[in-house]
């Protein structure tokens, strides 16, 4: 694995959650699988469409007749929250995370924030003081909103954040925010073509304070670390 961005150091990272530190695939599909046959839709084609965006915009996509947008995405948040099986952190996501500073990185996600809680409670996962989640912005991704609301709450320009990602929607969002960008690989089944650096795991991967305590990625076993600002 080649160590992303060896010559830059932040102010802080920002994870998607679903895709990216955790993976939630099974049990999500499983409910919008359900919810899928409920409405004539053609499961295998629709399911690829709901991963890495707010709930609220796959259904207003959709644009089906006679449907309560808002009372669907209560109904399809609540299921999720039933069905917490097989949900399961990406390898290496746990000690990464632990390794962080508290308030140097945050969880941008689009799912609302009980869910969230929810599957982070389910994987052990640590919980940030700060996490953005679907319910905080008014337009999702890929707009930027997201990530540029997150770097303002930590007191920081978004060129000074790394971002790690897994769904184009977000990739696209990070890029718009003006981000630097990783790439997660983890739950990918098929290779995604993006000019972004890519890891499959955090495995190898050790965060860690440079002198002018920034954020700088190592390899595991290495002796030397980036140093030079963002």
């Amino acid at each position: 694995m080649t160590l992303p961005f060896p010559d830059h150091a932040f102010g802080a990272f920002l994870f998607d959650m679903d895709g990216t530190i955790l993976s939630s695939i099974a049990a999500a599909e499983r409910v919008w699988a359900a919810w899928a046959q409920k409405h004539g839709l053609d499961v295998e084609t629709f399911l690829p469409t709901i991963h890495g965006v707010r709930a609220v915009e796959t259904i207003r996509r959709l644009n089906l007749p006679g449907v309560d947008v808002m009372a669907e995405v209560e109904a399809l948040t609540q299921a999720e929250f039933e069905d917490v099986e097989g949900i399961e952190a990406i390898p290496g996501a746990a000690a990464f995370l632990n390794a962080l500073p508290p308030r140097r990185w945050a969880i941008v996600t689009s799912s609302p924030r009980r869910l969230a809680i929810r599957r982070l409670e389910a994987t052990g996962l640590p919980i940030p003081p700060l996490m953005i989640t679907g319910e905080d912005v008014t337009n999702g991704k890929p707009a930027p909103d997201c990530f540029l609301l997150a770097a303002d709450r930590l007191g920081l320009k978004p060129q000074d954040c790394l971002v790690f990602e897994d769904a184009p929607a977000g990739i696209q969002a990070a890029e718009a925010a003006g981000t630097k960008v990783v790439v997660i690989t983890a739950t990918h089944k098929h290779t995604i073509e993006t000019p972004h650096p890519t890891i499959a795991g955090y495995g190898s991967l050790i965060p860690s304070l440079n002198e002018g305590s920034r954020l700088v990625l190592t390899r595991s076993g290495s002796t030397t670390s980036a140093t030079a600002g963002a």
